[in-house]
């Protein structure tokens, strides 16, 4: 298992450097020019090509990714654009917003799409089969951006229950210990901020679920059904054991392999989806921050907070590979 795990660990480096070409000549390549951009259309020719020659833009593409990777080995991101400030600190201070609410939407995701899964498996052909279903396919097709739209006129712009946008309301206070604002009105026991905290992410937090949700309610639904038909499943009925015993301690435990991929490969796309729903919730996280870098051809924060996405994507999948073995021992890696 260890050097399996090497391995992977190895092969997360040509990944992440195939991930910065692509993002680094799909972002010079494109039309515009940061220059004009930070000095407006009214700005010197003079004035512009001294901001290219001091961002390095006028360099050959080579030389400009050789300057990029050789500051990347060094465990520097670059500076960002229109700021200045170094991209780690960005991501450092963004990052925990971003976390915060793809796990909260993973963990809504997550619950409510293996119960019905479950549900839908053990009830096969009922009327909350079908409906579960038709629902989980609706969830799937559903754009984010749309159906966040929808929840912000329908729960907080006309019924008014949920706030509109950011973390906090105006006026909270709130002592900041590690940036995660639930977990830090837990830690400071300022139980207002805590429950502030919560209204704002229940909104963002189930738009970004339901692409997830729907995905493992339709894998738990097919991996029960599978282990349902097994041999074994039907000598524990045989035996006596309760419908409770069979279906969670026999028939999930062995339906979890599949399941638990999906879960992984989730919590990567709701990194990725956040950037929309960040987006249209103020949400002051990495996608809200890339998706302002992308209108404002910051190349920097672009590079680096995508090749910071994609190593919490193999890292996440690497996890879930280990967890192939405590979930099943028979699965060993040769």
């Amino acid at each position: 298992m260890l050097a399996y795990i090497i391995r992977r660990i190895l092969i997360l480096i040509p990944t992440l450097l195939g991930v910065s070409i692509i993002v680094f000549l799909m972002l010079h390549l494109t039309p515009g020019d940061p220059a004009e951009l930070l000095l407006g259309e009214r700005a010197t020719e003079e004035a512009l090509e001294e901001l290219r020659v001091h961002l390095g833009l006028k360099e050959p593409l080579h030389v400009q990714y050789g300057m990029f990777l050789k500051r990347l080995m060094k465990g520097d991101l670059g500076e960002t654009i229109w700021t200045r400030q170094k991209v780690w600190i960005e991501v450092k201070q963004r990052f925990p917003a971003t976390i915060e609410l793809a796990v909260v939407a993973l963990c809504i995701s997550c619950f409510f799409g293996m119960i019905f899964g479950i549900i839908s498996a053990t009830k096969q052909y009922s009327i909350f089969d079908y409906v579960s279903m038709v629902g989980a396919l609706a969830g799937v097709s559903m754009p984010i951006f749309w159906l966040g739209l929808v929840f912000m006129i329908i729960f907080s712009l006309n019924l008014g229950w949920l706030p509109l946008s950011g973390r906090l309301s105006t006026g909270v206070d709130l002592e900041v210990i590690t940036n995660f604002y639930i977990l830090d009105a837990i830690l400071t026991r300022n139980w207002p901020a805590f429950r502030d905290a919560v209204w704002h992410i229940i909104m963002p937090a189930v738009t970004l679920s339901t692409i997830p949700m729907a995905i493992v309610a339709r894998m738990t639904r097919s991996a029960m059904l599978e282990v349902l038909r097994q041999d074994y499943i039907k000598t524990a009925k045989a035996k006596g054991l309760s419908r409770f015993k069979v279906i969670f301690k026999h028939a999930l435990r062995n339906a979890l392999i599949p399941v638990v991929t999906t879960i992984g490969l989730q919590f990567g796309v709701a990194l990725g989806g956040a950037i929309l729903t960040e987006t249209i919730f103020a949400w002051p996280g990495v996608g809200k921050w890339m998706y302002d870098a992308v209108m404002q051809r910051d190349y920097m924060v672009i590079q680096g907070g995508t090749l910071f996405i994609a190593a919490l994507f193999v890292v996440i999948n690497l996890c879930v590979d280990v967890l192939y073995a405590i979930i099943n021992p028979r699965i060993s890696v040769q």
